[in-house]
């Protein structure tokens, strides 16, 4: 097989820091602190491809857009493209024009113009047979843009805040495994949102393209927005909560609205996007980055979150912001309605460590309603 590998290098840096996306935001999100996340995650799909497919063609960027993390995975690819004319900028300063320059020399398309892991040919004759990308659902938006006409099929390895689309695998890894078994394709929507209405906690998808995509068990759903009531739900876990006040216990409360309605008993206006922190009856942070919510926490801590949707993550989509650092200093707590149950399998984890999502995987009891739990199981 023959893949091209397009890596957005900015895509979800802006999550740890607060800023629930990177669109308009980069130079923000480095002042802020943020450091690059696609890399990696790039890397962990690289790996397990060259475990599953080590004799695959790999067709590639110049950097900062792949090259370096594709050969430090042990593959000898083909630089076919260099959109920066041999001027390679930060990372920070890629663009989606970039990116579409790069697609559509995978594609065939566009000539490359640049030069082969040997330094002889250019651009491939013919099409890969599938375009592997890492970004979000901005970076989902851009490729299907290039690939617009072709048959080329194209998949994401998730690496943004959001990733509402239903064109990314579940996992870096699961990337690698769909690329390396598809026998056929199938047409898939690429949403998007607005993130600075996001940012004021509306969310309003909208349908940006269809792609080709491989058919794969591995593949995330689309997200949904609303998943049945919670009122008895969130009047429950609150009275929890209260029964806490005064022993010092902070409660790390994720986004979303089932979490909103908990926020809401507890008498706040929540951040419907962010994470807040609660402790002995009061907020004590809001809208708060991973190292406003370490310095928050104390002896005692608990995440209360609810996974999203239609897609059933608990971690990695949307509060990147709960890190593995956050993570491994509290215990966990899930809440959902029933609704939200009933469209999901499983529920699972992304979180940027492999080795806490084996530790997290397994099976959870899930509030479901004012008493009433449910079993389900992480994968």
């Amino acid at each position: 097989m023959h893949v091209g590998i397009a890596v957005n290098p900015v895509a979800g840096m802006g999550g740890r820091v607060g800023l629930k996306g990177t669109d308009g935001k980069v130079t923000e999100a480095v002042e802020r602190g943020a450091e690059p996340r696609a890399p990696d995650r790039a890397r962990r799909m690289l790996e397990r491809l060259a475990a599953v497919e080590p004799d695959a063609a790999v067709s590639v960027a110049a950097d900062p857009m792949g090259e370096s993390v594709v050969r430090g995975a042990g593959f000898d690819p083909a630089r076919v493209v260099d959109p920066f004319d041999g001027e390679p900028p930060a990372s920070t300063a890629t663009t989606a024009a970039h990116t579409a320059a790069v697609v559509r020399a995978f594609a065939g398309i566009d000539g490359g113009g640049g030069t082969g892991a040997r330094g002889d040919a250019t651009a491939p004759a013919d099409p890969v047979d599938l375009v592997l990308f890492v970004g979000g659902d901005g970076t989902a938006a851009d490729v299907a843009a290039a690939l617009e006409g072709t048959d080329v099929p194209m998949l994401g390895v998730p690496a943004g805040v959001k990733v509402y689309s239903s064109v990314f695998a579940v996992s870096p890894e699961g990337a690698a495994e769909v690329a390396a078994s598809f026998s056929r394709t199938e047409r898939r929507e690429v949403m998007d949102i607005d993130e600075d209405a996001y940012r004021e906690g509306e969310v309003h998808p909208e349908l940006r393209g269809v792609a080709h995509v491989p058919v794969a068990d591995d593949l995330q759903s689309s997200k949904q927005t609303a998943s049945g009531t919670v009122e008895s739900l969130a009047e429950g876990v609150a009275a929890d909560i209260r029964e806490r006040d005064g022993e010092g216990v902070a409660f790390v409360l994720g986004p979303g609205s089932t979490v909103g309605a908990i926020k809401d008993e507890l008498g706040f206006e929540p951040s419907p996007i962010g994470v807040d922190v609660w402790r002995d009856g009061e907020v004590v942070v809001r809208d708060a980055t991973e190292a406003e919510i370490l310095g928050a926490l104390g002896e005692e801590n608990m995440i209360v979150v609810s996974p999203i949707g239609g897609q059933g993550f608990v971690f990695g989509r949307g509060n990147p912001q709960v890190s593995p650092a956050v993570i491994r200093r509290c215990d966990l707590r899930i809440v959902a309605s029933r609704a939200k149950l009933d469209d999901v399998r499983a529920l699972r984890v992304d979180t940027d460590d492999p080795a806490l999502d084996e530790e997290l995987a397994g099976w959870v009891r899930v509030r479901v309603g004012k008493f009433e739990t449910r079993m389900m199981k992480i994968v």
